[in-house]
C-alpha cells in the first residue's frame, strides 16, 4: 500500500513543487525542492490561461455529456443484464472489447463536419456523450445484484419499461450510476485532443485548451504550466473526495449477484 501511495502521490507532489517555483528557480534546479514558494503563480496562471472564460464551457460540456452518457449506459446495460436481447454474453464481450478500441479521430471529424456539428457546443457534447466507455459494463455487472423479483413486482403494479428503468432503478443503482457519471465526467473534463480538432472558435474552448497559453515555440513556462495543470485538475480531485464512497460501493455491489 505504501508503494502504491508513493506511485500515485509522487507525480502530484512533484507538480505542486514545480508550480510553486519561479521560472528562474526551475531552470536552475528543476527537480529540487522549492526554496521560495511563489503562490502568485496560481493567480498568474488563471489570468494568462484565460480560465475564467473557459471554465463555464467545461462545466457545461462535462455535466451535460456525462449525464447523457450515464443515461445511455443505463439504457444499453439494462436490457443486456436482464436478457431482453439475444446473446447477452456476446454484448457483454462487446462492451469489454470497446475499451480497447482506439479513437477514430478522422471519422469523428468527418461525421461532425457533414452533420453541421463542427465547431458547435451541441456537436462536442454529443460526441463526448457517445463515448460511454466502461459504463455499460459496470451497470450490467451491478444489475446482477438487484433481484428480478423487483422487476416483476413493478410490472404487476403497472410500471412500464421506461418508467421502471428511469424511476424505480436509479435509487437502487445510485452507487454505480454515480461511478459511471464520474468516469464519464473525467473523460470529458480532461479531453484536449477532440476539443482541439472540433473547435476553431476560442470562445467555445474547454478549460484544458487554456494550457496551450504556456507553451511557446522554443521554450515553455513550466512553473505556470504546472500551476495551470493543478487548477484544471482540482475540481475533479474535489469531486472524487466527496463521491469516493460511491465508487467503492459500485465495485462491491457489482461483484455480488443477488
Amino acid at each position: 500500500m505504501g508503494v502504491v501511495i508513493v506511485i500515485y502521490l509522487y507525480p502530484l507532489l512533484f507538480l505542486l513543487n514545480t508550480a510553486l517555483k519561479s521560472n528562474t528557480e526551475f531552470l536552475v534546479n528543476p527537480t529540487g525542492l522549492v526554496q521560495a514558494p511563489q503562490f502568485g503563480n496560481f493567480g498568474d496562471a488563471w489570468n494568462q490561461g484565460n480560465f475564467s472564460s473557459y471554465v463555464l464551457n467545461s462545466v457545461l460540456y462535462t455535466f451535460v455529456a456525462a449525464a447523457l452518457g450515464t443515461i445511455m449506459s443505463l439504457m444499453i446495460g439494462f436490457p443486456v443484464a436482464r436478457g431482453y436481447v439475444k446473446h447477452p454474453k456476446v454484448w457483454q464481450g462487446l462492451f469489454a472489447s470497446m475499451l480497447f478500441l482506439p479513437n477514430t479521430l478522422v471519422t469523428v471529424f468527418q461525421l461532425a463536419l457533414r452533420m453541421n456539428l463542427y465547431d458547435t457546443h451541441l456537436g462536442y457534447i454529443l460526441i463526448m456523450a457517445s463515448g460511454v466507455g466502461v459504463g455499460p459494463l459496470l451497470i450490467t455487472g451491478y444489475l446482477n445484484s438487484i433481484p428480478r423479483e423487483i422487476d416483476e413486482a413493478a410490472a404487476m403494479d403497472g410500471a412500464g419499461y421506461l418508467r421502471y428503468m428511469f424511476t424505480f432503478l436509479p435509487p437502487l443503482m445510485m452507487p454505480v450510476l454515480s461511478t459511471t457519471f464520474i468516469l464519464q465526467a473525467i473523460g470529458v473534463w480532461n479531453d484536449i485532443i477532440l476539443a482541439t480538432i472540433l473547435f476553431t472558435d476560442q470562445s467555445k474552448w474547454p478549460v484544458t485548451l487554456g494550457l496551450f497559453a504556456f507553451k511557446g515555440t522554443y521554450t515553455s513556462q513550466w512553473a505556470l504550466l504546472s500551476a495551470a495543470t493543478l487548477i484544471v485538475a482540482a475540481p475533479l480531485l474535489i469531486v472524487y473526495l466527496f463521491l469516493q464512497r460511491y465508487l467503492v460501493a459500485s465495485v462491491v455491489g457489482g461483484a455480488v449477484k443477488g
